[in-house]
């Protein structure tokens, strides 16, 4: 949570200063411009931008999680093969 009121913080003074600020529209305003001239690539970049990063967190979490190694020691718990004097 610290990193994201990090992030937010700087973004506000970045955001406050006018050249900046136009600048980061410029950008934004240039990435839809080339989304809609390369329309059908575009799209198809964008999906694979947006779906393989959450198909590969849906992976990492359904996952099955490994077995618990069998404990080598459990069977001298009980005690029972230990000779007695």
């Amino acid at each position: 949570m610290a990193i994201l009121g990090s992030i937010v913080f700087a973004l506000f003074f970045v955001l406050l200063a006018p050249t900046t600020r136009n600048m980061l529209f410029g950008v934004v305003a240039g990435a839809g411009d080339w989304i809609e001239k390369w329309a059908p690539f575009s799209y198809i970049a964008l999906a694979l931008v947006l779906i393989v990063p959450t198909l590969a967190a849906i992976v990492l979490i359904k996952w099955p999680q490994p077995p618990e190694p069998e404990n080598p020691l459990a069977r001298y718990k009980g005690g029972e093969d230990v000779l007695e004097d």
